[in-house]
């Protein structure tokens, strides 16, 4: 039986140079093209593919943002115009990578190593490090990618108006509605903008354009009161924190 292939690129002459190569493999199989990350999510629940090949930088979400949105992650060999450095970070992950523009043995090589490694779990922890990594020097600083049952929504940083940890994952609150996502509070502190938001207790982060004052709660206890009406706790550290930050 053939295995499945996904590619996902928005350049066409790539999309079909991969296609071309793959056909020097007779055990492989190209079930869909995709231009963006949408339809990648698309197809890779539809045909549930042995490999995809995904570019990184592709407009509307990038490859990891993709890649995140999925519930589970099939193996992986990135395309990518990325520099070497970043590219060491592929290579310590364990997952291979076709530097634009590649040859055809190098592709082959590619190919190979996954074959290589058809049936080992360890990949996929691999990739979820790497989207881990990756995600803090894309544009999850500037904007969220979440995907509620099948509907995928861009929401820019600047509508969130706080996010709450929630078990194993983050409720990411706007003015109308609430998005989960699997991520953790560490990982919004270190990637949002630390003079637009701040870590108030270690399960709230508050967007500070939505702070309207600091409220007295209990004796040495405060909270911060949000333009919404929500009340978020502040831990002693985090006050101290707020006020020098706010300059009072």
């Amino acid at each position: 039986m053939s295995k499945k292939i996904v590619i996902i690129d928005d350049e066409p002459l790539a999309r079909s140079i991969v296609a071309e190569y793959i056909g020097g493999f007779k055990d492989l199989e190209v079930v869909a093209e995709c231009n963006n990350g949408y339809e990648g999510v698309k197809a890779i629940h539809q045909h549930k593919p042995d490999l995809i090949f995904l570019d990184i930088q592709m407009p509307k979400i990038n490859g990891f943002e993709m890649l995140e949105l999925l519930d589970s992650i099939p193996p992986v060999i990135f395309t990518t115009a990325f520099d070497e450095f970043a590219i060491k970070a592929f290579e310590a992950n364990a997952v291979d990578y076709l530097l634009k523009p590649f040859s055809k043995d190098r592709f082959k090589d590619a190919v190979e190593k996954w074959l290589s490694k058809s049936g080992n779990v360890s990949q996929e922890k691999g990739i979820k490090g790497l989207i881990e990594s990756g995600e803090k020097q894309a544009d999850e600083k500037n904007r969220i990618v979440v995907k509620t049952n099948s509907e995928i929504s861009i929401v820019p940083v600047g509508d969130v108006f706080y996010i709450e940890a929630y078990d194993d994952y983050v409720k990411i609150f706007t003015k109308d509605t609430y998005y989960l996502k699997k991520k953790t509070m560490n990982y919004y502190e270190e990637v949002l903008d630390p003079s637009q938001f701040f870590r108030a207790h270690r399960s709230f982060i508050i967007n500070l354009q939505q702070l309207t004052r600091i409220e007295p709660l209990e004796k040495n206890t405060y909270v911060a009161l949000l333009k919404s009406g929500k009340k978020v706790p502040l831990s002693r550290s985090a006050y101290s924190k707020l006020k020098e930050k706010l300059g009072i």
